[in-house]
């Protein structure tokens, strides 16, 4: 069995998550000729459960081919996508400043939900799990939003906001699991990683 895992993230959290479960993993990150943007594009009228589902296991896909196209050893390929999501409304990575001070003015006071579907393959096998969690902000003045957004980082967020940095000292709750919320549900991802025959 492979002592190593593939991460097809960009995500340095992602990376930090498998480090604090002591996973030895290699990037597969897509080639510059690959639109790995464009796999998070939302379909109409799609929910947020099947939207983060469906574009995990594109991730997936694409990671897999390229490590095939790369000719690398052969090991399981961990893929991961977080969405926010209020109602069937589905908040993804705004698209500069302005538009993250909308999102955090309609989360403002409101309780929302964090979606992370995460899948594993090894060889034809595919392992798939979703963590679902609620987080509740504060009502927060336009104010606070302006001087949050102006630290630069919600950008590159989904719903405009990192669990683990400044936006908690606006978070009142959180029910559910805090690293699926970063982006990499811990429990789940050691469940898959074991189904796929990784030994911790």
């Amino acid at each position: 069995m492979s002592p190593f895992i593939y991460l097809a993230s960009q995500s340095p959290r992602r990376r930090q998550l498998l480090e604090q479960l002591g996973v030895a993993y290699q990037l597969l990150l897509p080639d510059a000729d690959e639109d790995a943007e464009s796999l998070e594009d939302v379909l109409p009228g799609e929910s947020p459960t099947a939207y983060v589902q469906r574009v995990t296991r594109l991730k997936l896909a694409a990671a897999v081919a390229r490590m095939k196209r790369r000719s690398l050893a052969a090991a399981p390929v961990l893929c991961s996508d977080t969405t926010v999501a209020l109602g069937r409304t589905i908040y993804g990575k705004p698209a500069d400043a302005r538009d993250a001070m909308r999102m955090l003015g309609e989360l403002s006071g409101r309780t929302h939900r964090v979606l992370t579907a995460v899948a594993v393959q090894r060889g034809r096998q595919v392992h798939e799990a979703l963590s679902v969690s609620q987080v509740s902000f504060e009502p927060m003045s336009a104010a606070q939003i302006k001087a949050y957004v102006a630290t630069g980082e919600p950008l590159g967020k989904a719903g405009a906001y990192a669990v683990q940095g400044r936006a908690a000292m606006h978070i009142r709750r959180i029910s559910g699991s805090y690293s699926g919320i970063m982006g990499l549900p811990l429990y789940e991802t050691t469940a898959l990683l074991r189904k796929a025959g990784f030994k911790f």
